[in-house]
């Protein structure tokens, strides 16, 4: 009687992460009306700190950029290196770059968040666009790109970011694990429930970020310019998406495995904010795959282990099928030949952070 108990609870659990996946589809059979191109000025702002190199590196794509008008607005929050006479050495050849020089201000003392807000008040356009200093478009029609979902409606686009290849396993876990959150967000804002954003591509209007108040609500966290300015300027009407290949941006990977974990830990801090709803929808994907895996194993011990054998084929087949046609999409063709240690280490990953949130608050959280 319990085994058989469990095995239903199993395979609710399985079910669930079916529709999960099947959801993952919505926004790679979308049908959107063919755009106009855009010709509307932009702002695109980057923050940096001691990223000297990073602009050396990054900033020719974004300056090469095939639109009409824009400007790059460089926040400069109190670099200690060379980072200002790099852009100083930029804006010299390049009208269209703006520095802002942000000074430690005494209550909020190197808020990124503060120096933003400087920076965007200080945009000369109303459409923003974002983007971090490690990072760089693939196409020199990035801002076209994004700026063509804009619309009377919509004011807030969210883009998808990846991360550079590499042939090293730290680097397939990091990327596979972005991969699935950002399917998370695309497809729930695509469903009408956007709650989060990368920092590294998004589009909103000025409009936008003052009706929200900014970050007046969270600006001593130390995180969540993107996630929780979403949650406060986002609803269902006024938010879409690109995932247009010439959208896409790209980073580099340049901290360790470890940094990348701590960071991880610090975000699960922000999710307390989010709406219900929101947390609802994002735990369930975990909780439920825990127990798929979890209850599936334990099983194959104590049922009929083909039955079980049948419902894990047939789980891992749907995701196969979807993670392909997502990974093609989204250009990250080379994760799907890891599945499933992908997708279990996804699942590790997350019960690692919480149990090391359990033990330990992370540090220089605020």
């Amino acid at each position: 009687m319990i085994l058989t108990v469990v095995f239903y609870i199993f395979v609710a659990f399985t079910a669930i992460q079916i529709v999960y996946y099947f959801i993952f589809t919505s926004v790679f059979f979308s049908k959107k009306g063919t755009k106009k191109q855009a010709t509307f000025p932009v702002s695109v702002i980057i923050f940096v700190k001691n990223n000297a190199e990073n602009l050396t590196n990054f900033l020719p794509s974004i300056l090469s950029q095939q639109y009409p008008t824009f400007e790059l607005v460089l926040i400069d929050n109190n670099s200690s290196d060379n980072t200002e006479d790099v852009i100083n050495s930029f804006a010299s050849n390049h009208a269209n770059i703006k520095l802002v020089s942000v000074e430690n201000n005494e209550a909020f003392w190197g808020s990124k968040k503060y120096a933003l807000t400087l920076g965007i008040k200080a945009a000369k356009y109303e459409h923003l666009l974002f983007i971090e200093p490690n990072c760089k478009p693939i196409s020199e029609f990035w801002i076209s790109e994004m700026s063509q979902e804009f619309s009377g409606e919509k004011s807030i686009i969210l883009g998808y970011s990846t991360f550079k290849n590499e042939k090293k396993i730290p680097n397939f876990l990091i990327r596979f694990y972005h991969f699935i959150v950002a399917l998370q967000y695309l497809n729930f804002a695509k469903l009408g429930i956007p709650f989060m954003a990368d920092g590294k591509n998004l589009a909103y209007k000025k409009a936008d970020f003052y009706r929200a108040k900014g970050y007046i609500n969270h600006m001593k966290q130390e995180l969540g310019e993107d996630d929780l300015f979403i949650q406060d300027a986002a609803n269902e009407s006024n938010t879409t998406f690109c995932i247009q290949k010439n959208s896409f941006t790209e980073s580099i990977i340049s901290y360790s495995f470890s940094n990348w974990f701590f960071n991880q830990r610090k975000k699960v801090f922000l999710k307390k904010r989010y709406q219900p709803k929101h947390r609802f929808l994002i735990g369930l994907f975990s909780f439920s795959k825990f127990f798929f895996y979890t209850l599936g194993i334990l099983l194959l011990f104590f049922y009929p282990f083909q039955t079980i054998l049948i419902l894990f084929g047939i789980y891992f087949l749907v995701q196969f099928i979807v993670i392909g046609i997502a990974s093609k999409r989204l250009e990250e063709k080379n994760l799907i030949f890891f599945l499933p240690f992908l997708d279990i280490s996804f699942l590790l990953i997350q019960i690692s952070i919480f149990i090391a949130n359990l033990t330990s608050k992370p540090t220089h959280w605020k």
